[in-house]
């Protein structure tokens, strides 16, 4: 049953019955798709079943497919691996056991089969829908159904999620699981730098990957790898010599540890295996280095999901019931995706096409074309990290007249991901010929202590002193609020007297505002006549330009560790409710996030403010929740309260009002974690934006090479914001974005993309709406 606070659909007559599996190796999120597909069905009037121990589950039947409820699935978003169970199945791959498959199928009433697993998992779904016809009419001549029986369920619809820690799917950016597993390789990772460094030492990392590099690439550009292999572009034929020339550099620049990452399907041009052991031996012998191998194993698969794939599992989760109900006989089997930040549909069959054929490419060594069929920004990192890695390339230098004086600015409160940003700009430009300047401590910084002896606030930053910056938290040139309009003349004294020829501002609204005021400055000062790009970077993600920013996926995993906790209290005494403050300025997308994320009972942001009626409203759902929960297991509650959400009914103040009105059945408590949302190390996915961003930044001003002033000041583009938006990245115009874009009284856009989220939260938690 659904919740009664879910608002339903107009249901039909017979109630649709939709089945979720999970299928081959187990992904965290796994668990957050199957919640999704369950309340979502429920709120959509049809009936969710769980099929236990995927394939193995489906094929035996009985109890093993099991209805299930609304509280079923209560907590299963913070739980690691699948819940409802994955086996391999050999019985499934010969035809009676898909014949009995079916059966198990139409004697539940099941037309439609959600499932998450890898492409494995999602290819054998759609053999089975193909052979559904021919298995129906053999169900009437050899298992006893009638036809009557049967005709009720002459087409199967199915939906595949992909759950997969390699991400390894083509035709969709992410899968649900990775980004978790990602986020474990780079802890170890990070740990293992710590003693690496301490000691002068090599290590060779080991990470899962056998027929898909992805982890190994994303895991080098995370932690600022020496060296990787991946099977989708295996190094030349001089790769040993290669390899230790780049690390021997690197050692002769003053670095102290050395990190190689290895995929555990990593091999040569010539598809020969090149293992931890003979990297460990090359850098012993040839480079006479103390290293040690690390195989991280199945570490990588456990644990609870990370924000980014709670996020995507729900979403998905939901998208997938949404495909079953558009679903007509003649539409092609779906697979739910995510391009950059949009939830897509895509082929099944395609996708599952194209990855087989980049094993395929591998093996018949055409790795250009192995690199072209994952998805657009599996190519896009790869290069971004051999230009970031490297910097000693004589072949990238570009000619004198094109090289350029970059300054580097940190702008308002700090957020994971900046520091990331700043030393792939600095590769970069190093890389390319230009000269990378740090502003530190912000414009106050430039205008008050750009003459200070013997350092000044503007220095040239060097590949060795920014090399560790890649994990580190905060910002460590400095950053704060403060504007160019505190001093513009002596801004632009600064700007002239340091010949800067392009400025690169990361961090948020006030970066965003710096960079306005600067541009509608330029008539007055010609020094502002020089390219200008902002980097979103702020874990109130309120940039206008973007619907991501740097710093706010780091936040999102800081808050829901911080709510897991608080969870597992409330829980405890099973009649305990929190009252959760998240940061976010005024802009409720930190809050939404983490309440779609950990399943918050309501949440209340500054976009759609906060009422007596529903506050009173949610009490009575409470009520009504903890009656009919008598004592069951993860009862716990959350409530989560943008700071900014209402001047009148503060944090503490929501918790007292719920605690008077529950007159004894349960209680409240506040919790405010403050500036722990700010995080400490980046999150991946914060670090390998933050590298991809800012690479595509600087070729972005690299454009504007050799213009004049005069012609960079009527480019509206001369000024812009680099953003993901929908399936792109994309440059705006500061001009437009100003006029256009920003609401500049509550300092966010003026249309956020997330706020079609906020009713997705309450119809996942059974939240009644006024």
């Amino acid at each position: 049953m659904a919740s009664p606070g879910v608002l339903r659909d107009s249901a039909p007559a017979k109630k649709r019955r939709i089945a979720v599996m999970t299928s081959g190796g187990d992904a965290p999120g796994m668990n957050g798709a199957v919640r999704a597909v369950v309340r979502m069905s429920l709120a959509k009037g049809c009936e969710p079943y769980a099929i236990y121990e995927g394939y193995e589950g489906l094929v035996t039947g009985g109890n093993l497919i099991k209805q299930m409820d609304w509280v079923d699935v209560r907590g299963w978003l913070s739980e690691g691996g699948t819940l409802i169970g994955t086996a391999r199945c050999k019985s499934f791959m010969l035809r009676d056991g898909r014949l009995q498959a079916a059966k198990n199928l139409v004697v539940k009433g099941i037309d439609a089969l959600i499932i998450c697993g890898g492409d494995g998992s999602l290819t054998g779904a759609d053999i089975f829908r193909a052979e559904w016809p021919g298995l129906l009419e053999e169900l009437i001549e050899r298992k006893g159904l009638s036809r009557e029986e049967v005709e009720p369920y002459r087409h199967l619809t199915i939906v595949g999620l992909v759950g997969s820690i390699d991400n390894d799917m083509s035709l969709t950016d992410a899968t649900i699981g990775c980004y978790s597993s990602l986020g474990r390789i780079c802890q170890a990772v990070d740990f293992i730098d710590a003693t690496a460094f301490s000691h002068s030492r090599a290590f060779v990392i080991e990470v899962m990957g056998r027929h898909c590099g992805w982890l190994a690439l994303m895991a080098g550009v995370s932690c600022g790898a020496d060296f990787v292999f991946i099977p989708e572009n295996p190094p030349g034929e001089r790769w040993e010599q290669e390899m230790c020339e780049v690390i021997g550099k690197h050692r002769k620049l003053g670095k102290r540890k050395t990190t190689v990452i290895v995929a555990e399907g990593a091999q040569d041009r010539e598809l020969n295996k090149i293992s931890p052991a003979m990297v460990k031996d090359l850098l012993s012998n040839r480079l006479g280095l103390d290293t040690r191998i690390t195989t991280l194993g199945h570490v990588q698969r456990g644990g609870p999901a990370c924000a980014y794939d709670r996020m995507l599992s729900t979403l998905q989760g939901v998208e997938a019931v949404e495909a079953v109900l558009d679903a007509t006989p003649e539409t092609p089997t779906p697979m739910i995706a995510i391009i950059e930040n949009k939830i897509t549909r895509q082929p099944l069959l395609e996708a599952v096409k194209l990855t087989h054929e980049v094993a395929a490419a591998i093996q018949a060594k055409d790795f250009d074309k192995a690199i072209s069929h994952r998805d657009a920004e599996f190519a896009e990192y790869y290069r971004a990290y051999m230009t970031t890695t490297m910097t000693d390339r004589p072949e990238m230098r570009l000619p004198e007249d094109k090289r350029m004086r970059v300054a580097i600015v940190h702008v308002g409160a700090p957020a994971g991901g900046m520091n990331a940003a700043t030393r792939a700009t600095v590769a970069y430009c190093l890389t390319r010929g230009h000269t990378p300047l740090a502003i530190h401590n912000g414009f106050p910084g430039l205008q008050r202590h750009h003459e200070d002896k013997p350092l000044g606030a503007v220095r040239e930053l060097t590949w060795l002193e920014v090399d560790g910056w890649v994990s580190k938290g905060g910002s460590e040139i400095g950053t704060n609020r403060g504007l160019p309009s505190g001093d513009m003349a002596t801004t632009a004294h600064c700007f002239a007297r340091y010949k800067f020829d392009a400025i690169f501002v990361i961090g948020g609204f006030e970066a965003f505002t710096a960079v306005s005021e600067l541009r509608k400055a330029r008539g007055q000062y010609a020094a502002f006549r020089i390219p200008m790009v902002v980097l979103p970077a702020t874990i109130s993600n309120n940039v206008p330009g973007t619907e991501f920013s740097i710093g706010s996926d780091t936040c999102l995993n800081a808050l829901i560790e911080y709510c897991d906790a608080i969870r597992q209290s409330a829980s405890a005494s099973r009649r305990r409710v929190f009252v959760v403050e998240t940061q976010g300025g005024r802009s409720g997308y930190v809050a939404t996030i983490a309440g779609l994320s950990v399943g918050a009972l309501a949440v209340y942001t500054p976009e759609e403010g906060i009422s007596i009626k529903m506050i009173a409203a949610d009490i009575e759902h409470m009520r009504k929740s903890f009656a009919s929960d008598a004592g069951q297991s993860r009862a716990g509650k959350l409530i989560l309260r943008n700071e900014h959400a209402s001047d009148t009914y503060t944090t503490e103040l929501i918790a007292a009002m719920i605690r008077e009105e529950a007159h004894g059945r349960f209680e409240s408590r506040f919790a405010v974690p403050g500036h722990v949302q700010q995080g400490g190390t980046p999150s991946p996915m914060d670090r390998v934006r933050a590298v991809r961003l800012a690479v595509k930044c600087m070729q972005f001003v690299e454009d504007f090479a050799g213009r004049s002033a005069a012609e960079i000041a009527r480019e509206d583009m001369s000024a812009a914001v680099i953003g993901i938006k929908g399936a792109g990245v994309i440059f705006s115009p500061m001009k437009r974005l100003e006029e256009e874009e920003t609401d500049w009284k509550d300092r966010r856009p003026t249309n956020e993309y997330w706020l079609g989220l906020k009713g997705m939260v309450d119809t996942l938690s059974g939240r009644p709406r006024l």
